[in-house]
């Protein structure tokens, strides 16, 4: 059996496109929905097109919940048959237990090497991180090495988006900063984005056209003109607003890199159906 020095562990609301997950040799620990008294594994067990028809007519909302310390340490006991040590990044803390289930398997492990990475970030944010551990590994990096290229990102990451309504953040308790809005959600469709690894309010306009252009604006001021620009473009359906940003960002900012990427079930249960979004960085340079 082949062995890998290091093997790089991502929970699943990075929400990275299949064939990315195998280019860069990714293992995706899937968070878990439950609804209507089953559960599900995120990704596996149901699967966007799926959660977002059913979600649309659905009486009973679905709720979330991240893998136990027990569940990463299975999966971390798996991963190390065939590596040397791991690489774990997770979404933000400040939105999930998560962090804290693997640090807790972590331990677990014993002396077995895992860097543990909160990435301030989620959906593709924390997908583009756990890739640049992928890059770093795989041009030689160990575990450590490979941890610090990941938390280089933190800071630049970018993540913008745009709900239908606040209703599924309300409900989930994710909300953040954005709670303020609350009051006006009739008047406005809010721009959030990620600070400090919490939901937080950008902008608020009139229709959601608008906030899809404030969000562009806001990528082509931040980031227009910088070389190796790494690009996604999120939605919860593959919808006319995404293929409206897809063309928008490639006009205005010409990426090195730019994704397109489903949201999975459980980041669909706390932003909604219709939730889309950018996110970005520039790959810093050194």
């Amino acid at each position: 059996m082949t062995k890998y020095k290091t093997a790089v562990v991502v929970d699943s609301t990075a929400t990275i496109p299949d064939d990315l997950v195998a280019q860069y040799n990714l293992h995706v620990i899937p968070q878990i929905v439950n609804w209507a008294g089953e559960s599900y594994y995120d990704n596996i067990d149901i699967k966007p097109k799926d959660f977002y028809a059913r979600l649309a007519t659905a009486q009973e909302m679905p709720t979330t919940s991240q893998p136990s310390a027990g569940e990463f340490y299975n999966f971390f006991q798996k991963v190390a048959e065939t590596a040397e040590s791991i690489v774990c990044c997770t979404i933000s803390n400040e939105l999930s237990g998560t962090l804290t289930s693997a640090h807790a398997a972590a331990e677990m492990m014993g002396d077995f090497p895992i860097e543990v990475v909160d990435s301030r970030s989620a959906s593709m944010g924390l997908g583009f991180i756990a890739m640049a551990a992928a890059r770093a590994v795989a041009a030689g990096a160990d575990h450590k090495a490979a941890a610090e290229a990941a938390r280089r990102l933190i800071e630049p990451m970018r993540v913008i988006f745009i709900v239908d309504t606040l209703e599924f953040l309300h409900r989930g308790g994710r909300i953040g900063g954005a709670q303020r809005l609350i009051g006006s959600m009739l008047a406005i469709k809010p721009v959030l984005h990620l600070q400090n690894g919490r939901i937080e309010p950008l902008a608020s306009v009139r229709t959601k056209r608008k906030a899809i252009n404030h969000a562009l604006d806001t990528l082509t001021t931040e980031a227009g003109g910088q070389a190796n620009l790494r690009v996604t473009v999120i939605g919860a359906s593959d919808s006319d607003e995404v293929a409206y940003m897809l063309d928008e960002v490639n006009r205005r900012v010409q990426p090195a890199e730019l994704l397109q990427a489903e949201l999975s079930p459980v980041i669909g249960t706390h932003v909604g159906p219709g939730a889309v979004g950018v996110i970005y960085y520039a790959e810093p340079v050194g």
